[in-house]
């Protein structure tokens, strides 16, 4: 037999009642839903590489959550900061980017052309280039071909 229970959805977003330790440095969160942080994904690896590096060295060190929250926040702060420079220089740009994929279910093929104006003041305001890991060498990388040929996925 089953017996009927009362939800227990709460309408409260959830706080974890434990407190940061003392020695980890205070970071606001970005405040960005993920249509923005993948439109700025390529300029963060450009823009905070050191932090990154540091951060996923440390985490190859101890599989403890706690052993790398310092490193954490930097990234933190570091993307932070990068999303600001953005809002303040190329808001147009990154807003119609983020917008577009938000749009197109987050797929890059579907929003070349607001891609291409923000790659292009992001480069002429912070001197920030997206460049695509493992892309093939002597070949333009797929954000920068004019006239992509796309084929399904199956054959």
């Amino acid at each position: 037999m089953t017996s009927p229970q009362s939800g227990s959805l709460s309408t409260h977003a959830y706080q974890d009642p434990t407190p940061m330790p003392a020695d980890v440095p205070k970071v606001a969160e970005l405040g960005v839903t993920s249509a923005p942080l993948k439109s700025a994904a390529f300029f963060f690896g450009a823009y905070c590489k050191e932090f990154n590096d540091d951060f996923m060295l440390c985490k190859n060190e101890s599989r403890d959550p706690g052993h790398c929250l310092k490193e954490g926040r930097r990234v933190t702060r570091c993307a932070t900061d990068l999303i600001t420079k953005m809002r303040e220089n190329c808001l147009q740009q990154f807003d119609s980017h983020w917008e577009c994929l938000e749009r197109n279910n987050q797929e890059y093929h579907l929003c070349r052309k607001p891609e291409r104006t923000l790659n292009s003041c992001m480069f002429e305001k912070l001197g920030l280039t997206k460049m695509i890991p493992g892309s093939p060498a002597g070949q333009p990388p797929i954000h920068e071909v004019q006239n992509p040929i796309y084929k399904g996925i199956q054959k």
